[in-house]
This record gives structure tokens, C-alpha cells and sequence, in this order.
């Protein structure tokens, strides 16, 4: 989920799916992109001629991190908790042929709308309809190599996957070196973005953060790649890549990283809230 600014489409189509209204439309710079969109709401940005073109900047920095999880080209055991239009788990089977992927999707009509409209035959992907925190219960310990989280009902990631037990589940599945990446929308203050790395620091040695200085400053709402584990990160190559995009990011790790969650309460089930709502037409079509 990220800002949009949708030019003339290209094509529209559009389909009542079991949590909302969700449109595809079409790119008109690019013959086969295609931006999902859930009750308005941006979701997704495929290509199906180059599912390694990457339009949002979150998913951009997420590819960094899939990028360097294991050497190029090596299989990649992955979980995607939360579907959208599948693109990271596109640019995985891309770029790490062979690679066993998993995509955890609630809404059965979405999965049948992408399925038949941006269908990723050939790519081994797997696709689950059912909630994700359930889903990650019947997931065998030890088996994921990387576990991404991009869940939002609407505009807001659900207050069931922002608790510290929940993080603990995610980091179980997890390999030795195994990494977990969060997608996490916030601004202003960055209140709930600070609860998410506290929750992750009282899991996983190794954490850090990845975001535009406008958005670390207060100036705009958006979205930080928190990514953790239990191995050392590759920080120093995140960094290098995140400041060679076109929008170039920060890596928060370390002391930085600390002084950033300063005082941040550890978020607990029964006490969780979903990630705050964004400014009014911020993702999606303007309003």
C-alpha cells in the first residue's frame, strides 16, 4: 500500500470481491502494469511482461531485502502474509527461479480476480485464502526463509498482526538466518511505527529500518520496511541500495534505531490497534 497518482488509465476493471470494491487499472505507460486498488485504496503495482519493475518505493526497498537474504539466485523459502496482487512474490520467482513461495490472502474474490486477470502460471507461487495470523499457526517451524508482512484491511494493518506475539510466531517459522520484513504504515510522530520496532527488538537481536527522511521527520505519511532477525543484517548493502533509489531512503539499525523507539511500549495482544488511518485520498485516487 502505498501513495498513488493514477494518470489516464490505460483500462479499468472492476469487481465486487468479499471485503470491498476492487478495481485493476491499467497502466498507461506499461502494456501489461496494472495497479490493484481496494475501495480506492492503492494495494498493488504488477507488470506481467517485467514482474521485476517495482513502481511502489516500500516494495522496492522490500526487494532489497529479498535481494540479500541469500546469494543471487538461490531458492528462497518465502511467506507472503497478505496477497494483494502477489507483486514481490512475482519478483522472487523472477529473480530466484525454483523458489517454493506461499501467499496468505483473506479475500477468496480477490485471489479469484487477480488469478484471472494477472494469472503468474509457471511461477510456483502459492496461494492461501485465510487470515494470516492463523494462517502462520500451521506454518512447520524452522521452514521460511523469509517471511514478509504486507496486511491491510482497507487503509490499516489489522491489530491482531501488530502485537509482540504475534512477532514471536512469525520469528518460530523462521530459518537460523531467516529474515522478517514488515511493511508499516505510519506518520506524524511515527507512534505506532515506534511500538512495531519495539515489538521486533523483544523477539530478534538483529533489527532495523528503512525510510524516507520526510517521513522519519514528520513531514508525510508512508511506509517503513522493518526487517529483523536473529543473523546479522546486511546493513551497510541496505544502506547503499536504499540511497540509490529514486527516492532515496535512510537505514535506521544500532543506536540509531534505538534513540528512534526511544521509550515505545511493547504492544501485547488485547491491547494492540490496528496502524493509524492515512490522510484522506493520501493512497489511491484523489478525493
Amino acid at each position: 500500500m502505498e501513495r498513488r497518482e493514477l494518470r489516464v488509465a490505460r483500462a479499468v476493471v472492476t469487481a465486487e470481491v468479499d471485503h470491498g470494491m476492487a478495481e485493476l487499472v491499467g497502466d498507461p505507460d506499461r502494456p501489461q502494469g496494472w495497479t490493484l486498488l481496494l475501495d480506492g485504496t492503492a494495494q498493488s503495482h504488477v507488470d506481467l511482461d517485467d514482474p521485476t519493475h517495482l513502481e511502489f518505493e516500500y516494495v522496492r526497498r522490500l526487494a532489497h531485502v529479498a535481494d540479500l537474504v541469500a546469494p543471487p539466485t538461490a531458492p528462497l523459502r518465502t511467506l507472503h502474509l497478505g496477497g494483494g496482487a502477489w507483486t514481490l512474490a512475482r519478483y522472487i520467482a523472477a529473480t530466484r527461479p525454483g523458489s517454493p513461495q506461499r501467499v496468505v490472502e483473506l479475500d477468496a474474490g480477490l485471489v479469484d480476480l487477480v488469478s484471472s486477470r494477472l494469472p503468474s502460471d509457471g511461477t510456483g507461487i502459492e496461494v492461501t485464502v485465510g487470515d494470516a495470523r492463523a494462517a502462520l499457526a500451521t506454518v512447520a517451524a524452522g521452514s521460511v526463509d523469509l517471511l514478509v508482512l504486507d496486511v491491510f484491511a482497507g487503509a490499516r494493518t489489522p491489530a491482531h498482526l501488530t502485537s509482540v506475539e504475534f512477532v514471536r510466531a512469525a520469528s518460530a517459522v523462521l530459518t537460523a538466518g531467516g529474515v522478517y520484513a514488515a511493511n508499516v504504515a505510519d506518520g506524524g510522530s511515527l507512534a505506532f511505527a515506534r511500538t512495531q520496532v519495539a515489538a521486533a527488538e523483544a523477539v530478534f537481536p538483529e533489527v532495523a529500518v528503512l525510510a524516507v527522511p520526510q517521513l522519519l521527520h514528520g513531514r508525510r505519511f508512508g511506509n517503513l520496511v522493518l526487517v529483523a532477525s536473529a543473523a546479522p543484517l546486511p546493513v551497510d548493502e541496505l544502506t547503499r541500495r536504499a540511497a540509490g533509489d529514486a527516492f532515496p531512503a535512510r537505514v535506521l539499525a544500532g543506536s540509531d534505531l534505538r534513540q528512534f523507539a526511544r521509550d515505545a511500549t511493547v504492544p501485547v495482544d488485547g491491547s494492540t490497534t490496528p496502524s493509524p488511518l492515512p490522510p484522506p485520498g493520501f493512497f489511491g485516487r484523489p478525493e
